[in-house]
């Protein structure tokens, strides 16, 4: 096993024994680590690698929270397959508003605008509708029934969240060593010459944003049976959007670890700020430096933190390289014996 999947596996472990030495705090905000880096990965597939900027990802996460709260409220089925079907309603969604802006070429600050408006309906449909609770929202009942994916202890929400998370992240990566991973970030960098060359931009773009929707989809069923309500400002809302794209931004678009470095970084810094500077006459101080060290790792990061991390690191591999040593190449091994 190779150097780097041997600390892979030493960071999953050390992630499982994590809450036998952590406060119900600590657990709380590592569970919201876990779930933006969830659905950050899912954004990634279609805002990272295939570069087409989504702003109204909260659309998908509302539509699954309210498929399979509904599901279980008026039907029974139990979150476990609501979530399933949410997931597939969320894809449908995500099917058409891919359809609209990919068959007529919307691009850029278009596509953004078609992803924003689409969540806009979303939110004012949720708040107008009576029988999904309206502008009152939707509250659900705790049972504690794990079968209705509710838990009385906090770190089995702990750990569905961090299977959630490393099931999306060997998706990504195995997507990301197939020809499909490659036609989408060919794609992201020059489209034009991609269909010169044949390649379906339009089937890759569509299927990116099917899968993402999904993802996203199935990441609403436990926002809605972790919080136990369902605001409809809250959970189609701007500012969700604006956290599910800001950490895969900031960890790294279009790679692998980008989105969950991210949300490692940006999750604890929003809970610390707000825990710290929201106090009294401090009241919206948190957002403030939230903002600023948003802005900082803009300005200084514009790549995202993943890939300045290997950047250092390959600087550092070259200062401490003995002088004089040259670096460790590929052997073709010892020759098999000529044969007359």
């Amino acid at each position: 096993m190779t150097a780097p999947r041997l600390a892979a596996l030493a960071g999953v472990l050390a992630l499982v024994a994590l809450p036998t030495v952590l406060s119900s705090y600590a657990v709380t905000v590592f569970i919201f680590i876990f779930f933006y880096a969830y659905l950050g990965q899912a954004w990634n597939l279609v805002g990272g690698y295939a570069g087409q900027l989504s702003a109204g990802h909260a659309v998908f996460v509302g539509l699954g929270a309210y498929t399979s709260a509904m599901l279980s409220m008026t039907l029974g089925l139990t979150p476990w397959l609501g979530m399933l079907v949410g997931g597939a309603l969320a894809a449908a969604l995500g099917a058409l508003i891919a359809y609209l802006g990919f068959r007529f070429g919307l691009r850029g600050f278009y596509f953004v605008l078609l992803t924003v408006a689409f969540a806009e309906i979303g939110r004012i449909v949720a708040l107008n509708t009576d029988a999904v609770g309206g502008a009152l929202g939707l509250y659900i009942t705790f049972t504690g029934n794990p079968r209705q994916f509710q838990f009385q202890d906090n770190r089995a929400y702990y750990y569905v969240a961090l299977v959630m998370m490393l099931a999306a992240t060997a998706l990504v990566a195995a997507l990301e060593r197939r020809r499909f991973g490659e036609y989408l970030k060919a794609i992201r960098e020059d489209e034009n010459a991609c269909e010169a060359l044949g390649v379906d931009t339009f089937r890759y773009k569509l299927l990116a944003m099917v899968i993402s929707s999904f993802l996203t989809g199935v990441g609403g069923t436990f926002y809605a049976y972790y919080l136990f309500s369902l605001q409809p400002n809250a959970v189609f809302g701007i500012p969700l959007s604006v956290e599910i794209m800001i950490r895969p931004i900031v960890g790294g678009a279009g790679t692998v670890l980008g989105p969950v470095l991210g949300s490692f970084i940006l999750s604890p810094l929003g809970e610390l700020s707000r825990m710290y500077l929201s106090q009294g006459a401090w009241s919206g101080l948190h957002l403030i430096a939230y903002g600023v060290l948003l802005i900082a790792v803009v300005l200084f990061f514009p790549q995202g933190a993943y890939p300045t991390l290997l950047k250092l690191g390959g600087s550092v591999r070259r200062i401490v390289r003995p002088r004089g040593a040259t670096p460790p190449s590929r052997s073709p091994g010892p020759r098999p014996p000529h044969r007359p």
